[in-house]
């Protein structure tokens, strides 16, 4: 398969006060095109750093990524920009919804922000909402919804546009388990029925068995990585936790 994103020896180091603080020490990165990739490690591993820095939200120190073909180092900022919007969908913690919008509102406003008229797009929104099971709350404001609907709102907002890509950054960690392993098997989902391509960074052990590939993080560099595909729940929670067990030793 051909690699939809790929990494090469990422380096980041941040200044803090007197002190230099080494998030990531050299990581090699890839994901194929509708593949599911987890990211897990402690905290401090560098695991959010490294989705950030895939997404082009920050810079490394050394290192390149290269998106859709694109080398991020070699653009400026507002072509970085226009790559990660027309390449990825980005889903957050705690939702990031604006709430003067309604639901269809939120999922529509990438559209909006690339200059498209949403009521060209009403067949993909309502089939994206269907997705998620949002079709009778679409006129809903955020403050109307639950915690898990609205990061059922967030999840459309990033798929609306067919991005290349889905960065999450725990997008289970806001939410109570059985709404988490909800939003989880939407996800899923839309890797399974879509062929979206999906990056998660969890420390949530039954989220990541959601993966077909897990990769593990220590002290800034890929500890080791678990294939998962064609391997049923029960099992892939097990080799997870293995895993997280094998590796805290």
């Amino acid at each position: 398969m051909t690699a939809i994103l790929e990494a090469q020896a990422l380096r980041k180091t941040y200044t803090m006060g007197e002190h230099e603080v080494r998030a990531l020490a050299g990581v090699d990165f890839f994901v194929d095109k509708g593949e599911f990739v987890g990211i897990m490690g402690p905290s401090g591993s560098g695991k959010s750093t490294l989705l950030h820095l895939l997404g082009g939200l920050d810079k490394p120190s050394d290192g390149e990524v290269t998106l859709a073909g694109q080398r991020l180092s070699i653009l400026n900022d507002k072509e970085a920009t226009l790559v990660r919007r027309h390449n990825i969908g980005f889903i957050f913690q705690f939702f990031n919804l604006l709430p003067t919008l309604s639901t269809e509102e939120n999922v529509a406003l990438p559209l909006i922000i690339d200059g498209k008229n949403p009521r060209d797009y009403q067949e993909r929104i309502t089939a994206i909402l269907d997705l998620v099971g949002l079709q009778d709350r679409r006129r809903h404001k955020p403050d109307q919804l639950s915690g898990g609907e609205q990061q059922r709102v967030a999840i459309a907002r990033a798929l609306v546009t067919e991005p290349a890509m889905v960065l999450a950054d725990e997008p289970t960690g806001n939410l109570d388990s059985k709404t988490g392993m909800a939003i989880m098997e939407i996800m899923r989902r839309s890797c399974d029925e879509l062929g979206q391509t999906v990056v998660i960074v969890t420390h949530d052990s039954r989220a990541a068995a959601y993966s077909d590939r897990v990769v593990f993080l220590a002290d800034g560099q890929i500890s080791t990585e678990l294939q998962c595909k064609g391997v049923d729940m029960t099992q892939r929670l097990r080799l997870v936790l293995e895993t997280m067990e094998r590796l805290a030793t």
